[in-house]
């Protein structure tokens, strides 16, 4: 034997407020940051503009005023100068990681003093 629904008790898909995977209720604000720092990514993007040009810029700025037609030099000074820019990028990782880790461990000191940390 069957039995009859009442649907005018049940709830519809909109009016339910548990959370189904990871989607959150309907009175709940999502979290849109973003996963990585804007400032992480402006030093990225600028990096990356700086390995398209720099090479390629003293390539055709030396080729006919510095080395009078020889390609050969010319291509070995935008290699060298690209190389340039990934050493200087990866410095200004490090240095961003090591500040980080700085104000963790000042972070840590001052929670330990018992000084209020904000």
């Amino acid at each position: 034997m069957a039995t009859r629904r009442i649907i005018s008790e049940e709830k519809t898909l909109l009016e339910k407020d548990d959370r189904i995977g990871s989607s959150p209720a309907a009175n709940e604000k999502s979290n849109i940051t973003p996963a990585v720092p804007t400032s992480v990514i402006i030093k990225l993007l600028a990096f990356t503009f700086a390995m398209i040009v720099i090479p390629i810029g003293s390539y055709f700025a030396t080729v006919d005023n510095l080395f009078s037609g020889n390609s050969t030099y010319a291509g070995a000074l935008a290699a060298i100068m690209a190389n340039v820019v990934l050493i200087g990028y990866i410095f200004v990782a490090m240095a961003e990681d090591q500040s980080d880790q700085q104000e963790q461990q000042e972070g840590r000191a001052r929670s330990r003093d018992g000084k209020k940390v904000r």
